[in-house]
């Protein structure tokens, strides 16, 4: 018998009518929430060259992204247990308000300092638009329903993927890089303003205790994650260096404490994220899809751009442009897959399907060259694309579906929590092999030059779009060249990786899926 319950459970009515207009109403507050914390991951990676020059911190750019993707992380799990707990309608209307702020402060910024500070509130108010806007679709839309609902929102993150760094290209060279920022305050008040009005989802009173113990050291075993995998971006060394204490320490600390997170999480009430939920075949098999997914399609998608940039010469606003087949391919099957889900009732095999095209996409990329036309390009991130839009969303459901109603909000965030933390390490893995990969190529290359044809301050960590654009013709090409002879192959390091997913999609469990939304099943709804 559960001790979490609505105001509706005490009066005998429930508190809310979902109509089609309520729901879609709804849904567009959710969208809008959507699109602003996928964009905002996208669009200051372009800007953050001029950024960093302007705030006199080139040498520590690293923590801008690194500050908002730790925030995202630490809070996911928060977010989504308290929604369960206390109901999703507060939780929902804070995190954009949080985020609009942020958002401001990012803006107004004088100082390095203050814009990592004020990128950690984005974060913080990020992690929550995409857990809680997930989790709401689960309360008002049955599952049997949710794909014509989840495939909008993989196409909006597609969307967003491509938007940030024509974003962020545009902004940089035109109005300015606070612009960035900027353009989420209309955005986020209009959703706040929506989700205000409209948004009457049921309070939750509960006389469980928030596991506050489970909270603080999966904080911490987060944080270490996060700080170890971008270690080289974040410190002077730029490399790993095991005879650095700092490192040490961060290392043996964040292994405390993710094990003694497991086991207060086994002993505790009601754990931030029950252990017991990874006995369902289902669940794990889907939340393990999630983290292989973030260390392989979100690692290579994060170096694309900058491989158009630097081996094709493209501006990023180009680039950017350039990405929009991937979008398409995403956008196909994300839209398709769900309304196949909702027609049909069946998922399984998108799962399956994806994660080999995905696969195929990445064997694609191995062939990366400097030479390429732009069609080939076009048709290899088409088909990763293409395999990403069938996954996505389309894990998400399972999650939700393979747990009770009360549990949406912790499924929900346990799977979009190692996600991240797949993309993480994923990304920070392939950026070890790949500036390997690079330095050994320009190593060969200079040995082909003069001295004097070399400049004094050239070498990896100088390489930018623009100072290659700014090298004699001899060494533009001889870089041009060793930048894409280094991606290629970097890329056969996560194929393997892909095939696992690929293989363990297989071993996931098709339960029927449910008919009734979230809210309906636990009497805080009725349909109409």
């Amino acid at each position: 018998m559960s001790d979490t319950t609505s105001a509706s459970a005490t009066t005998g009515a429930p508190e809310l009518v979902l109509t089609k207009g309520t729901v879609y109403v709804i849904f567009g507050a959710l969208l809008a929430a959507m699109f602003l914390s996928a964009l905002d991951q996208s669009v200051v990676g372009t800007a953050l060259p001029t950024i960093v020059g302007d705030l006199g911190a080139a040498q520590h750019e690293g923590w801008i992204i690194t500050a908002y993707l730790l925030a995202i992380a630490v809070v996911m799990p928060i977010y989504g247990k308290l929604g369960d707990l206390r109901g999703r309608r507060q939780p929902f209307l804070v995190a954009i308000a949080v985020f609009v702020i942020g958002s401001t402060g990012s803006a107004l910024s004088g100082t390095f300092g203050e814009l990592v500070a004020w990128r950690s509130v984005q974060g913080l108010g990020a992690g929550g638009l995409v857990i809680l806007s997930q989790a709401i679709i689960a309360d008002i839309v049955s599952a049997r329903d949710r794909g014509r609902f989840m495939g909008p929102m993989g196409a909006v993150f597609g969307i967003a993927t491509v938007a940030g760094p024509l974003l962020g290209g545009w902004f940089t060279d035109g109005p300015g890089w606070r612009w960035c920022f900027w353009l989420n305050v209309p955005v986020g008040l209009i959703a706040l303003g929506i989700a205000y009005a409209k948004l009457r989802l049921p309070s939750r009173r509960s006389t469980r205790p928030f596991d506050l113990g489970g909270a603080v050291l999966l904080t911490l075993a987060t944080s270490g994650i996060v700080l170890l995998t971008s270690w080289r971006s974040i410190t002077d060394a730029r490399r790993y260096d095991w005879s650095n204490p700092a490192l040490v320490a961060l290392l043996v600390g964040t292994v405390v404490a993710l094990a003694a997170f497991l086991v207060v999480e086994t002993r505790v009430t009601d754990p931030l994220i029950p252990l017991r939920l990874f006995r369902s075949r289902t669940f794990s098999v889907s939340v393990s899809i999630a983290l292989v997914l973030g260390m392989t399609m979100f690692a290579a998608l994060s170096f694309l751009p900058t491989f158009l940039q630097m081996a094709k010469g493209y501006d990023a606003t180009e680039a950017g442009l350039l990405m929009l087949p991937m979008t398409i391919g995403l956008m196909i099957t994300a839209l398709g897959s769900g309304w196949l889900i909702s027609a049909r009732g069946r998922y399984k095999i998108f799962p399956i399907l994806g994660m080999g095209i995905a696969t195929i996409g990445l064997v694609l990329l191995t062939q990366l060259s400097a030479d390429m036309s732009m069609l080939e390009f076009g048709a290899m991130i088409f088909v990763l694309g293409f395999g990403l839009g069938l996954v996505l969303q389309t894990i998400v459901i399972a999650v939700q579906n393979s747990v009770s109603p009360d549990l949406v909000g912790v499924a929900t965030s346990t799977n979009n929590f190692l996600r991240e933390i797949g993309a993480a390490v994923g990304t920070s893995v392939f950026s070890t092999v790949f500036t390997a990969n690079l330095t050994s190529q320009l190593a060969d290359a200079e040995r082909t030059l003069s001295a004097g044809a070399i400049p004094g301050n050239f070498g990896v960590d100088a390489l930018t779009p623009q100072a290659v654009d700014r090298l004699p013709t001899a060494l533009r090409d001889l870089v041009v060249n060793a930048y894409s002879d280094a991606l290629a192959p970097a890329f056969w390091y996560l194929v393997p990786l892909g095939v696992v997913g690929f293989v363990i999609a297989f071993f996931m469990k098709e339960v029927a899926l449910s008919t009734q939304a979230g809210l309906v099943a636990r009497g805080g709804a009725v349909v109409k």
